[in-house]
C-alpha cells in the first residue's frame, strides 16, 4: 500500500479482544503500512492488551495534538470517551459497530439502557461535526445516514479469518461425539446472551423440533451473559419445556472449546432480531457448518446466500429449515461452499483494501 496518510488516532471506550478491539488494532496496522502515525487512545484496556493504547485523556500530552489530525472514534456504546473526541477541534470520523436499541433491555437490565441510550444519542451528536463516518454493514451505514451523516462508506469489519483456525479440545469434542453417536443433531448458536439475540426463540424452535423430527437433538448456546436476568430467565424456559438436559447453556468458553462446538455442529442457528454484522456467521462459515438464520437486521447482508434466511422465525418454521439442513447431505454441502466463497468476500486484504479507498475518499489518504 502506497500514499501519503494524513495522522489517524484512534478512540476507543474499551480496548479488548473481540471484534471491535481487533478492527480497531487491524486499522493502525493498516495505517502503519501506509505510513502513516497512529495511535489508540482508550479509558480501559484489557490486561491482555496493555501497552497497545494510550489513556484517552493523555491526547495532546502523550502525542502531539496537530490541527489537521484526524480522530477516529469506534462506536459501540456510551462513554465520556465520545464527549472527548466531539469537543476537540480536530477534524473528527466515526466507524459505527452498531448500538443495540435500548429497549430490548428495558424489562430484563434497566442499568444497561442508559449506556445504550447515552451511545445512541452520542452517535447523533457526532453527525453534526463528523467530517465522515464509515460502517462495516450497509445496515449500519443506514442508520448513520438517517441521523444526518453525509459522507458515509462501508468497511466491513478488518478481522483475518485465520483466526478461526484454532486448536480444538479434544475433551470437550469427545464427549460431544459421544452424545451424538448416541442419537440427535446438535444445534450450535454463538453470541452473547441477551435479549436482542433471542436465545429463547431457539429454545422455542428446539422444543418444536424436537416434536416433530428429532428427539434427541440438543441446542449448545456458548457466549457470555449481557443479562444473568435473561440467563436465569433461559434456564427456566427451557426447564419448563422439559429441555434441562437438551440446552446447554455453555457461557464464555475458551478458543479451543469454541472450536469444538463448531466442529461438533450439525447447524448453525440464528434468531437474533438485531446485529450490526455477526462474526459468528462467519465463523460458522470456516467451519463449513450450515446456517439456518431469521432475516433480521444486518444478517441478510452478511450471510447473502451462503445460508438459508427466513422471513419468520416462528418454531415450527425455524424446526422445518434445520430438518432440511441435517436430512440433506447435498444442501449441506452447497450451502457450505457458499459459505465458504462468501468468506472470501470479507477477506482481511479486500476489507482493508476498502479502509484505504474510504481514506483517500475522504481526504485522509492520498
Amino acid at each position: 500500500m502506497t500514499g501519503a496518510v494524513h495522522v489517524v488516532h484512534q478512540f476507543v471506550p474499551t480496548l479488548e479482544p473481540g471484534a471491535v478491539g481487533g478492527h480497531t488494532l487491524e486499522i493502525r496496522r493498516t495505517l502503519h503500512e501506509l505510513g502513516a502515525e497512529s495511535e489508540i487512545f482508550a479509558e480501559h484496556v484489557h490486561p491482555s492488551m496493555a501497552g497497545l493504547a494510550h489513556d484517552y485523556l493523555r491526547y495532546g500530552r502523550k502525542v502531539a495534538a496537530r490541527a489537521d489530525d484526524v480522530l477516529l472514534y469506534q462506536m459501540a456504546i456510551g462513554s465520556p470517551v465520545a464527549d472527548f473526541v466531539r469537543r476537540r477541534p480536530q477534524r473528527k470520523a466515526v466507524d459505527h459497530h452498531n448500538i443495540t436499541p435500548p429497549e430490548f433491555f428495558a424489562r430484563w437490565e434497566p442499568d444497561l439502557v442508559h449506556g445504550l441510550a447515552w451511545g445512541r444519542h452520542q452517535l447523533a451528536e457526532l453527525a453534526g461535526c463528523a467530517s465522515f463516518a464509515l460502517a462495516d454493514s450497509a445496515f449500519n451505514e443506514a442508520e448513520l445516514r438517517a441521523l444526518g451523516y453525509r459522507d458515509t462508506a462501508v468497511v466491513p469489519i478488518l478481522f483475518d479469518p485465520a483466526v478461526f483456525e484454532r486448536e480444538v479440545d479434544e475433551g470437550l469434542l469427545g464427549r460431544l461425539g459421544e452424545a451424538k453417536a448416541a442419537g440427535g443433531a446438535d444445534l450450535l448458536f454463538v453470541g452473547r446472551l441477551a435479549p436482542n439475540k433471542a436465545q429463547h426463540d431457539l429454545v422455542k424452535a428446539l422444543a418444536a423440533y424436537r416434536r416433530v423430527y428429532d428427539p434427541r437433538a440438543r441446542l449448545h448456546l456458548v457466549g457470555g451473559a449481557s443479562s444473568e436476568v435473561y440467563v436465569e430467565t433461559l434456564r427456566a424456559y427451557a426447564h419448563a419445556l422439559g429441555l434441562d438436559d437438551a440446552v446447554d447453556l455453555a457461557g464464555s468458553v475458551p478458543d479451543a472449546q469454541l472450536a469444538a462446538y463448531y466442529r461438533s455442529a450439525d447447524v448453525f442457528v440464528s434468531a437474533s432480531e438485531h446485529e450490526g454484522f455477526c462474526v459468528p456467521l462467519l465463523e460458522a462459515m470456516h467451519h463449513r457448518v450450515p446456517i439456518v438464520a431469521y432475516a433480521a437486521a444486518a444478517v441478510p447482508e452478511t450471510l447473502a446466500r451462503a445460508g438459508i434466511l427466513l422471513a419468520s422465525k416462528a418454531p415450527a418454521r425455524v424446526a422445518a429449515a434445520v430438518a432440511r439442513v441435517v436430512a440433506d447431505r447435498a444442501l449441506r454441502a452447497s450451502l457450505a461452499e457458499a459459505g465458504a466463497a462468501r468468506l472470501e468476500d470479507f477477506s482481511l486484504a479486500r476489507s482493508r483494501a476498502r479502509l484505504v479507498e474510504a481514506l483517500r475518499r475522504f481526504g485522509a489518504a492520498a
